[in-house]
């Protein structure tokens, strides 16, 4: 027994040593009268923090742009957007994953989310979950990770054992490797091809890394997947052409997609979405070029966009 509870203090002792060199985890000086505080010098301080997040993310935009052009090649070549993370990390990886359907009009298998815990820790906390590194690569294999695949493996402290398992796994499959983290030199990023480290700094409540690492992770998570939508054709200019109208609001929004790129009027968006069954991208080349809907649906079929598919189509 006397051996057991050494080793668990061992663990304990280096687990210290680990967290006692990452940013996230250093305590603010100034702040450690922080609960005497009144709520409107609160709600300041913490508007003040987060201030740091942008300035934060700007620091690695190489970085970022680097990861999303080795992305987007990998997904035109068929593979997926995996990310992988655990709590907050893994709910944000999550949250980005569910709104690229009704967004883009992906498939749901294309950008994916995995939680460590499994779908109980998107509501509930699994702890113990995050320090099985074996885990994050049976996620993986679960999933039938392919080299064609990226897997996005999210740690605000970088050194979450789930996703350093999940990444050493993905390489070993020869998938598109990435970290997001906010420690510099962390074990995910060196576990990845492409490390993107946003060093925020202590948060105002030490070690509570859902706040500014939250969002610093969820910044860069918007522009990987909606970067490389729009690389994938998924709009055109700034408008979203590839939405599902799935509801009423989507349904709005197709209708005003119509209208911003043709200048129509409401009725005939709708008209147009009518004949179009529903598809915005068909819609505005039948509108834009004359085109039958068989005519636009073929020349949809072999265009990346509908920018090249209104080059490639000859008025009707």
């Amino acid at each position: 027994m006397s051996d057991l509870v050494n080793h668990a203090r061992g663990r304990l002792d280096h687990v210290h040593a680990e967290l006692s060199a990452l940013t996230t985890e250093a305590v603010l000086e100034e702040l450690r009268d922080l609960d005497t505080l009144p709520t409107d010098r609160l709600v300041a301080l913490m508007h003040q923090q987060d201030q740091d997040v942008s300035s934060a993310v700007a620091a690695v935009l190489p970085q970022i742009t680097r990861a999303i052009d080795d992305i987007v090649d990998r997904m035109r070549a068929g593979g997926r957007l995996i990310y992988i993370g655990a709590g907050t990390a893994g709910r944000l990886g999550i949250l980005d994953a569910s709104e690229c359907p009704p967004t883009f009009n992906t498939d749901p298998s294309l950008v994916v989310g995995i939680i460590a815990g499994g779908d109980t820790a998107i509501r509930s906390a699994v702890e113990d979950a995050e320090d099985d590194a074996q885990g994050g690569a049976d996620a993986l294999e679960a999933v039938e990770l392919a080299p064609t695949d990226v897997v996005v493996g999210i740690s605000a402290s970088g050194r979450t054992r789930y996703v350093v398992g999940a990444l050493e796994y993905a390489r070993r499959r020869q998938a598109l490797t990435v970290a997001v983290a906010c420690n510099p030199g962390s074990l995910v990023g060196r576990a990845a091809r492409h490390a993107i480290e946003v060093v925020v700094g202590p948060e105002i409540i030490a070690g509570s890394t859902r706040l500014k690492a939250g969002t610093a992770q969820k910044l860069v998570l918007n522009m990987i997947s909606t970067i490389s939508m729009i690389r994938l054709g998924k709009t055109y200019g700034n408008v979203m052409v590839d939405l599902r109208p799935s509801n009423e609001k989507l349904r709005a929004r197709a209708e005003q997609a119509v209208m911003l790129v043709t200048g129509c009027s409401t009725a005939e968006a709708r008209r147009a979405l009518a004949r179009s069954e529903g598809s915005v991208k068909t819609a505005l080349l039948m509108m834009l070029r004359g085109l039958t809907l068989e005519q636009a649906t073929a020349v949809l079929a072999d265009a990346p966009s509908l920018r090249a598919a209104l080059d490639a189509a000859e008025p009707g």
